[in-house]
């Protein structure tokens, strides 16, 4: 028989002591929370398990509002090891209501609530599981595990276990746990209830930061929570700030307010946060019109702060790029920086190493010298081991004539600017003959080599695309909005969000006018970091983005490196993955030659 109590239990103030708190989110005495209980058959409700009992308690600022019992007829024998073990009999629930009766008064009773329960997996699959088979949708409940809760606050020199039992004993609760489902539903409340007593003295007062408790997120940084007070539901960018005013570290978040509150509330673990957040003494909010503008904004301080708990961005500096000199006898070198020499660069690469690879590609095909310094126009000079082993083409004894060398050089050229092709046949025509010979390892060695040139190519054409359009307009709606960003060389110039209202065409060129002015870099060097024009690249190329005005042409080569990409992505997930490599299978052929 089903029953609805309302404000059966216990009525004591348990949260008086927790009202003079200073809270962020939803404080726990206002949320409303339903424990749920289930006896079943068995352990898998699609193993065929049925329900045989529920119960439920319906509790708020620790009063309990009401109570929901019912056994279920599960249309099946009651196993007599669960018979012993719950007391339900299968005379006891003939007469009893089927789940598809029980489960929407159920729903309906907990309409608006948290639900909790002790090993909540189980209980709640179970109900999700039957709402499933009857069709019917699952509200999206917001679940509480006390059992997870528990493990994560209780010691085991206070209970040996963290089953409902021991911890009704460890919490004074006033319902012995039976196996039946309301009486397990007490014992939950009051356990409960016990854990949130326990947390509110760890600065837990919230049902965010209940739900996501850790407790390796220590009491000092739970009391730093104030520093997120002043800061704006709005996306922008967040320093942390130690006692100097140093920055010790920057982020960027769509929401500042609930991404720095995490910091000090939620489950942040990982322990450099901690010491981190150990340091702050204060938190820096800059808003910004537009997430975009907060990802720019946070790259440009953390090249600036270079801030010691940032590991990635803080040194765009630290590149590499691969020229092609400007000489009478060209070569490839590897420099730290492009200057306006009229020399062609590519990159830029993420370190020496990468940047290596992509020379030794470039060397497989095309053989010019290898050798370092300038050479004069008539050298005479000892060809070197490379000569003799017909890899160079030999300028320094007049092996070859100026006009052949450049010829080469052109090709080369032709590579690094425009189609790729002839040095994926080289190295592609490499890696079948090492393939062929069982030598794996070396064939893998080239296609890195091809896959670190192929990247290396495609990147500086998709910057080069967009950083030699003097302005590019665009828009996007986002969040019911239009929001613009101007790009002039590849950097982000304004960024803004047309106002309800507002003339568009007009408000778009006052955001023109106040831009900021940028001067084009040297070369296909952006007017700002790589990393940034690529943030920038992202959003331009994606979904619903309108070009409202380019100046210049934003285009990149029909047959350049990015149509190679494909194929070497498909084999870096392969790498990838959990599967063993198996050394009898030669290496995939990353492109077939022209015939």
């Amino acid at each position: 028989m089903t029953q609805a109590v309302a404000g059966a239990g216990p009525t004591s103030p348990r949260w008086e002591s927790q009202r003079s708190f200073d809270e962020l989110g939803r404080p726990l005495r206002e949320v409303t929370f339903c424990v749920v209980d289930l006896e079943t058959t068995g352990g898998s409700a699609a193993a065929g398990s049925m329900i045989t009992e529920v119960g439920a308690v319906k509790v708020r600022g620790g009063e309990v509002l009401g109570e929901f019992q019912t056994l279920v007829n599960p249309h099946q024998a009651i196993p007599p090891f669960i018979a012993v073990l719950t007391g339900i009999t299968d005379s006891m629930v003939a007469a009893a209501p089927r789940i598809e009766q029980v489960l929407p008064q159920l729903l309906e009773f907990a309409h608006g609530c948290v639900l909790v329960a002790h090993n909540a997996p189980f209980d709640v699959g179970f109900l999700r599981h039957f709402a499933q088979q009857q069709g019917r949708p699952w509200p999206r409940f917001e679940v509480l595990d006390t059992a997870t809760l528990a493990r994560r606050v209780v010691t085991r020199d206070e209970t040996p276990n963290c089953k409902l039992g021991s911890l009704a004993v460890l919490f004074g609760s006033s319902t012995t746990p039976n196996h039946r489902a309301l009486s397990d539903a007490r014992a939950t409340v009051d356990v409960l209830h016990g854990l949130m007593a326990r947390l509110g003295n760890l600065g837990v007062h919230t049902l965010e930061e209940l739900s996501t408790f850790s407790s390796r997120v220590s009491a000092a940084q739970r009391r730093k929570r104030h520093l997120a007070e002043d800061l704006p539901h709005a996306p922008g960018v967040y320093l942390f700030r130690d006692q100097r005013g140093r920055v010790l570290y920057v982020g960027t978040s769509k929401d500042l307010r609930t991404r720095v509150r995490n910091y000090f509330t939620a489950s942040e673990t990982r322990s450099r946060m901690g010491e981190m957040v150990a340091l702050a003494a204060a938190v820096q909010g800059i808003e910004c019109a537009t997430p975009l503008e907060a990802e720019v904004r946070e790259l440009r301080l953390i090249a600036e702060h270079k801030p010691p708990y940032n590991r990635r961005s803080r040194f765009p500096e630290r590149v590499h790029w691969v020229k092609l000199t400007r000489e009478p006898w060209p070569r490839l070198a590897l420099v730290r920086r492009v200057v306006g020499d009229d020399a062609d660069y590519v990159g830029p690469f993420s370190s020496r190493r990468v940047a290596e690879r992509a020379v030794a590609a470039l060397h497989e095909t095309f053989p010019i010298r290898q050798c370092t310094g300038r050479m004069a126009a008539r050298p005479a000079l000892t060809p070197c081991v490379l000569a003799e082993m017909g890899r160079c083409l030999s300028p320094c004894d007049g092996s070859v004539s100026r006009v052949d060398y450049q010829t080469v050089v052109e090709q080369l050229r032709t590579s690094l600017l425009g189609t790729p092709d002839t040095v994926v046949a080289s190295v592609s025509v490499r890696m079948e003959a090492l393939s062929a010979a069982s030598r794996f390892e070396d064939a893998g060695s080239w296609r890195d080599r091809l896959s670190a040139f192929l990247r290396g190519v495609a990147r500086t054409q998709r910057l080069r695309a967009l950083t030699r359009c003097p302005e590019v307009v665009a828009a996007r709606r986002e969040d019911g909005r239009w929001a613009v960003h101007v790009v002039r060389y590849g950097r982000l110039a304004a960024s803004g969000v047309i106002p309800a209202g507002a003339h568009a065409g007009e408000w778009v060129r006052e955001l023109c006018a106040c831009a900021d002015t940028v001067v084009a870099g040297p070369g296909p060097l952006p007017a700002t970091t790589a990393e940034e024009t690529e943030k920038v690249l992202r959003w331009l190329e994606s979904d619903g983005v309108r070009l409202v005005h380019v100046d210049g042409e934003w285009s990149c080569p029909v047959g350049g490196a990015t149509k190679h990409l494909r194929v070497h992505d498909a084999v870096e997930a392969s790498r990838a993955s959990l599967v063993p490599f198996d050394e009898r299978r030669p290496l995939p052929t990353l492109h077939q030659p022209a015939r």
